[in-house]
């Protein structure tokens, strides 16, 4: 590469022209030693020499350029994976934060689901053990209401069969009258022990035209009734033609407890045998009739307790009626006797009150003309006072002032009497 000290030496010639020409002179770099050039020459040599210095210039800034770019990319590249190491071993961090919070979340879901599992499985098995327990507990029920109901129906239909054997070798009465004698015999049979007071007897006063079969009466220790019952006993056996039903002895039974002063009346009855309301227990028909029921002779005793329980119940609250009643009468007779007391105190108070207003208004009235005279006296008073003061200020100088007739007289006087005037 050409090297060239350029040494600007500005020196004036004159040409042949007589123009001074600007010369310049250049040092050579290599031998030192110095020469002219004119004016075009320098500018081709300075060219030459700004184009090779540009150039060179130019490709030291590129290679620096380039080795900047490289150290800066070399730099970004470092800073770059610096970062990126530091983005990774962060994102590495959360990951692995994540992925214990993931771990964790999956214990606790597993761990639930397994608690989750066992408890379904226990109450599975408590549940399975508890059908299964239900289960034969209502096995067991329903083989022991099998049992009872097989047994009932077993007793019932021995019943039957008995009662039909029995009304098939008796005739139509002997049938009724075997089922009063039943009943009289169960009634008998606890008398004593539960209605040691009570009257069960045949009813046999047909005046009226009509009489039940039983009547039963009970009364406490002071002979106070406590129930009364109509009893109707009605059977028939198998063989009788017409049968006959609860309903057609209904209608004399209540007429027969009206006319014997009975509360209740109970139709104890074997008819309609296969009907279920009837097989059912006490039946009550009170839409037909006041106060009656139906029974089979099951039942005979146990309505006469259940009756009579109530009963001694309504005699209790009956006698606390009476004397509540009773106390309310001695309660209204008092306040009869205070009203009446009170009427009268009124009428004399209010009497006595007229008449001492009277009085009252009198003795104001007389007050009042006291006063009066009181202050009419006190005016006389004050008069004569005024009087006598007047009386007393009167002297024969006042008598004869300004009036000499007067003056005239008294002095006659006073020279005839002259004892007096001393």
């Amino acid at each position: 590469m050409l090297r060239v000290r350029l040494v600007l030496r500005c020196t004036a010639y004159s040409d042949e022209g007589g123009k001074d020409l600007d010369m310049h002179e250049i040092i050579c770099p290599h031998c030192g030693k110095a020469f002219k050039i004119d004016e075009a020459g320098y500018a081709d040599i300075l060219k030459q020499v700004r184009n090779s210095d540009f150039e060179k210039q130019l490709h030291e800034r590129l290679e620096l350029a380039e080795q900047d770019k490289q150290s800066a990319v070399e730099l970004a590249e470092v800073k770059t994976a610096s970062e990126l190491q530091k983005a990774a071993a962060t994102k590495d961090m959360e990951i692995h934060a994540l992925k214990a919070k993931l771990d964790a979340v999956d214990l606790a879901q597993r761990l639930a689901v397994t608690e989750a599992v066992s408890s379904v499985e226990k109450e599975r098995d408590d549940l399975k053990s508890g059908l299964e327990r239900a289960e034969l507990e209502k096995q067991l029920a329903e083989k022991a209401l099998k049992d009872k109901y097989e047994t009932q129906i077993k007793d019932r239909d021995e019943t039957i069969e008995r009662l039909r054997e029995m009304k098939a070798r008796l005739s139509t009465k002997m049938v009724g009258e075997t089922l009063e004698q039943h009943c009289e015999t169960e009634f008998n049979r606890i008398r004593a022990t539960a209605f040691p007071r009570a009257y069960f007897e045949k009813d046999n006063d047909a005046r009226t035209g009509s009489k039940g079969d039983y009547i039963f009466r009970d009364s406490d220790e002071t002979g106070t009734e406590i129930v009364s019952i109509m009893f109707e006993m009605k059977n028939e056996s198998d063989q009788t033609a017409t049968k006959h039903k609860n309903e057609d002895f209904l209608k004399e039974l209540d007429k027969d407890r009206t006319e014997k002063g009975c509360e209740y009346a109970v139709l104890v009855s074997l008819l309609e045998l296969d009907s279920e309301f009837y097989n059912t227990g006490i039946v009550d028909v009170f839409h037909r009739y006041p106060k009656m029921y139906v029974v089979r002779p099951q039942f005979f005793l146990p309505i006469i307790t259940l009756l009579r329980n109530a009963a001694m119940k309504s005699l209790m609250y009956k006698s606390e009626l009476a004397l509540v009643k009773a106390q309310n009468i001695d309660i209204t007779n008092f306040e009869t006797k205070l009203e009446t007391f009170k009427t009268a105190f009124s009428k004399n108070y209010d009497l006595a009150s007229r008449r001492f207003q009277t009085a009252i208004d009198e003795i104001d009235k007389s007050i009042d003309h006291l006063q009066k005279t009181k202050e009419a006296l006190l005016g006389t008073d004050r008069n004569l006072r005024l009087a006598n003061d007047k009386a007393l200020d009167v002297t024969i100088k006042k008598l004869t002032r300004d009036n000499p007739t007067m003056a005239t007289k008294f002095a006659e006087l006073k020279n005839q009497n002259p004892s007096d005037a001393e």
